[in-house]
């Protein structure tokens, strides 16, 4: 199974105020995450992680987590190194039907993206669900989801929500 996530703050103390996450210290808060990841992620998953993965040392918490881990960056992921950390290209992953579909991964938002006008998806982190999304784009970060990881079968369901952006070439046309 395929997932994606963003934005746990792992060690991250005041993450807890700033993003008036339910928890009463980081401790508590790194833990529930932990758990809320392993609990419905299994060994064989991928996980994407699209940035803010953790404030100080990740390798306690990327070991404690199930799952094969492919991390993007973003601001605070200063101390993870090669194995973990990849530049993620354009994803080509099938969707719910078996199709082709371009998932476009990135730490930040973006107003248009590869293939935006073509119906490829972007996922994103940083804005800790306060972004609306814009087209097929949406925040996979862990205040949007409970603090759990979102799974492909969520995003595909949530895609089906949203609408795409309109091809401005194909307006001139008409």
């Amino acid at each position: 199974m395929i997932w994606f996530s963003a934005d746990q703050h792992f060690d991250h103390k005041n993450v807890v105020k700033y993003c008036n996450r339910p928890f009463d210290n980081v401790e508590q808060m790194n833990n529930a995450l932990i758990n809320n990841w392993n609990e419905v992620v299994k060994g064989n998953d991928t996980v994407y992680v699209l940035g803010d993965f953790a404030w100080r040392n990740p390798n306690p918490f990327i070991e404690r987590l199930k799952g094969n881990k492919i991390f993007v960056a973003g601001g605070h992921d200063k101390k993870l190194k090669a194995p973990y950390m990849r530049i993620i290209h354009p994803l080509g992953l099938k969707d719910e039907y078996g199709n082709d579909r371009t998932i476009v991964l990135c730490h930040w938002a973006m107003r248009t993206w590869h293939k935006s006008h073509y119906a490829s998806w972007h996922l994103f982190g940083h804005s800790h669900g306060n972004l609306e999304s814009y087209g097929l784009s949406f925040d996979v970060g862990v205040d949007c989801n409970n603090y759990y990881p979102f799974s492909l079968q969520d995003i595909a369901e949530k895609m089906k929500t949203l609408s795409p952006i309109v091809d401005f070439r194909k307006q001139k046309e008409k």
